[in-house]
């Protein structure tokens, strides 16, 4: 399987225009830039859709491992935040913090733990990322 995007930059630097685009349309020339990215300009940026990517994989891979563990109902929803730092003269995404909370009946806090860390470490967006990934949940009844 092989899924893409593309991005366009008008102009360069600071002054510079970008736009982003998915293979499946739900991104359509969707702006970014310097705006976006190191202030609070209207658009989109690397790093959101990086959190986009590695929450929703995550809750995936969590959902999937707790029906494959013969649990049928429940809610998931989290959220990534993932660090940008300065690294010398550029920059380093460096952290990707997942924030979980789940419901899930019938499931004791031990067997939920060690399926989300296996959701955690197996998820794909997880594997590519070379940054620290951690995890923070709350399972409420």
């Amino acid at each position: 399987m092989i899924r893409s995007a593309s991005a366009r930059y008008d102009g360069l630097g600071k002054d510079g225009k970008g736009h982003v685009s998915t293979q499946s349309g739900v991104l359509s020339e969707q702006q970014y830039g310097f705006n976006t990215r190191f202030e609070d300009g209207k658009g989109t940026n690397p790093e959101e859709l990086i959190a986009a990517a590695h929450a929703s994989c995550f809750t995936m891979a969590l959902s999937f491992a707790l029906a494959g563990a013969g649990f049928s109902d429940g809610t998931l929803e989290t959220t990534a935040k993932v660090t940008l730092d300065k690294d010398g003269d550029g920059f380093t995404v460096t952290k990707s913090a997942l924030t979980l909370t789940a419901s899930v009946p019938g499931i004791e806090q031990a067997k939920f733990e060690e399926i989300a860390a296996g959701a955690k470490a197996g998820c794909p967006i997880s594997k590519l990322l070379n940054a620290e990934i951690t995890l923070e949940h709350t399972l409420t009844a």
